[in-house]
């Protein structure tokens, strides 16, 4: 057995287990939000949620799949599709090879077709362990070619991003990825495909500048950091002081910028919502 699928296949029974109460630990975990200690069992039967403030931790693209879709359903897509090194990055390739080892992750986003209450979708997931969730050439193809798919099989599209922006170590060409997803994004848009934008925290940067922002139906968690740049770099840029939380979900979600904001618990029940008002509505 591919000791890469080993490991996921481990993880995921551990966490089925941990909620179902049939695993058991004594180690607590803190939150970086509130900095309360809860027992690590709590956070696990939360799906990583803090059990007393409500943070929604960032998780793992098979994580996140795990818990959203139809048991047996997932099949990945593209799954050997990995980075390459155009400007001879230093120790670029090394970091790439122990993010591999670390996370199972050919690198920052997972596309698979997968079911959800019976509907069939097709997903990509940006997952920040690896290198922030950042956009380099593997990412941008990946997220391309899960639009193609959902197009040629007149599939709806969600995208989960997290993402702390372009990649540095393939400059130009991650930059270039930016042009690329949203030229896909539009291309299945204009076919007629339902494309659902999920934001998690942190969504910064190119994603946000590119295909994340561009959804028909735009969702995000709880207290997501939503961005481009930096506070800073903004106000130094329009010389004027921002507003509190301005780049949070909540905020975005007063002025417009999201449709709804949808706790990571009801993940599954809104997005099995909107499939089955999707195909009661006739679109491909």
């Amino acid at each position: 057995m591919n000791q890469t699928f080993s490991r996921r296949r481990d993880r995921l029974l551990t966490y089925r287990a941990m909620r179902e109460g049939k695993i058991t630990s004594s180690r607590r975990t803190g939150c970086s939000a509130c900095g309360e200690e809860s027992p690590q069992l709590e956070w696990d039967r939360n799906l990583q949620v803090c059990p007393r403030c409500g943070f929604h931790a960032p998780v793992g693209a098979y994580y996140r799949l795990s818990n959203i879709l139809d048991p047996g359903s997932f099949q990945e897509l593209e799954e050997k599709l990995s980075p390459a090194d155009p400007l001879a990055f230093p120790g670029y390739p090394v970091k790439l090879s122990e993010l591999e080892q670390s996370t199972g992750l050919k690198d920052a986003a997972v596309a698979a077709l997968g079911k959800i209450d019976g509907r069939r979708a097709v997903f990509a997931v940006l997952d920040s362990r690896f290198l922030m969730g950042s956009m380099g050439t593997a990412v941008g193809e990946k997220v391309t070619r899960a639009a193609e798919y959902a197009a040629r099989k007149k599939l709806p599209l969600i995208i989960f991003s997290a993402s702390g922006g372009a990649r540095m170590q393939e400059g130009i060409f991650s930059l270039m990825q930016m042009a690329k997803t949203a030229a896909a994004v539009q291309r299945f848009q204009s076919g007629g495909g339902l494309y659902i934008s999920c934001f998690t925290h942190p969504t910064t940067g190119g994603v946000t500048a590119s295909f994340a922002s561009l959804g028909d139906i735009t969702l995000a968690e709880p207290g997501a950091l939503i961005g481009f740049a930096g506070p800073r770099v903004i106000e130094q840029t329009i010389k004027e002081q921002l507003p509190e939380g301005f780049q949070r979900a909540e905020y975005l979600l007063d002025h417009g910028f999201l449709d709804r904001i949808v706790p990571r618990s009801e993940w599954r029940a809104v997005l099995s919502q909107l499939l089955a008002l999707h195909e009661k509505g006739g679109r491909p």
